[in-house]
């Protein structure tokens, strides 16, 4: 299957000076169990990525801490030298520990260290975009967060990032980052039953900064919902088409980034989520989150 960008579900967002896919890959399911150590199928992965970028996506999402490191280096192996239209964004905040967590690391000297190692193991010179990862695996925590976008910053002045974004994150940290520099993206956890960020999503698209969920079925506990079970079954699609297209239609500056380590799966993604909602099937499905 060959498609052109136009004709992805969605159509295209302008990220920071880049036109990319709506829909677009993450990139997180590539790695091993609980996202630490290598791919059970190497050339598997390697041709989801192939996949992705033959079906017109230019918008990929990762991190070195997925692995770690074999994320990006499955990336690099399948898509090096990256072809023009392709944008990857990153992101830093977190490493990890021998046991699978995610300890946090945002002073400056780890952030810095975590930039350097993604432009390592993606092999370029420039990040497209880097999302300084806030919280913690709860989620969102108040607080500043200006040393560490500084620290950001003064690593885009030097050239190694071209665009920032802020992830995990409440409205005032979005607000605090953007009183500093500008920023091209939120990505938080957003879905049709945890839809704490509607303002958030609304203002960022009236002044043209994309957001892009993470979870979009709920994540490691997928959403139960009769409502969402009911319109994929009248549909005849499942759950996940759904709430795919969804979101697609929530808001035009929402980018998706679905992951997965199949490229069946992957290209049903894709189907699934140009599905045509009616106004009704909407109203249903807005019934969940309210």
């Amino acid at each position: 299957m060959n498609t052109s960008s136009a004709s992805l579900p969605g159509g295209t967002w302008t990220l920071g000076d880049s036109s990319v896919t709506r829909f677009g890959y993450g990139a997180m399911q590539l790695a091993g169990p609980w996202v630490m150590g290598p791919p059970a199928d190497h050339d598997g992965a390697l041709a989801v990525l192939r996949e992705a970028v033959g079906l017109g996506i230019t918008h990929i999402d990762t991190s070195d801490a997925y692995g770690p490191r074999f994320t990006n280096e499955l990336i690099r192996e399948a898509l090096h030298p990256y072809p023009e239209p392709l944008f990857i964004a990153t992101k830093v905040g977190a490493t990890r520990d021998a046991q699978g967590g995610w300890p946090t690391a945002r002073r400056p000297e780890d952030l810095r260290k975590q930039v350097h190692e993604n432009l390592g193991s993606l092999g370029v010179d420039t990040l497209d975009l880097v999302n300084l990862r806030m919280g913690d695996a709860q989620g969102p925590r108040p607080g500043s967060i200006a040393e560490a976008f500084e620290t950001l910053v003064d690593l885009r002045q030097e050239g190694l990032i071209r665009h920032l974004g802020v992830s995990n994150v409440t409205a005032e940290q979005v607000a605090e980052a953007r009183g500093i520099a500008p920023i091209v993206c939120v990505q938080n956890m957003y879905n049709l039953a945890h839809r704490h960020d509607d303002d958030l999503v609304d203002h960022l698209a009236a002044d043209g900064i994309a957001y892009v969920p993470f979870f979009p079925l709920g994540g490691f506990t997928p959403l139960q919902s009769e409502a969402l079970s009911r319109v994929a079954n009248r549909l005849q699609t499942t759950p996940m088409s759904v709430a795919l297209a969804w979101l697609l239609r929530r808001s035009p500056n929402i980018l998706l980034i679905p992951g997965t380590s199949s490229t069946a799966h992957l290209r049903e993604n894709v189907a699934g989520a140009g599905l045509a909602l009616s106004d009704e099937d909407v109203a249903e499905l807005d019934g969940i989150g309210h």
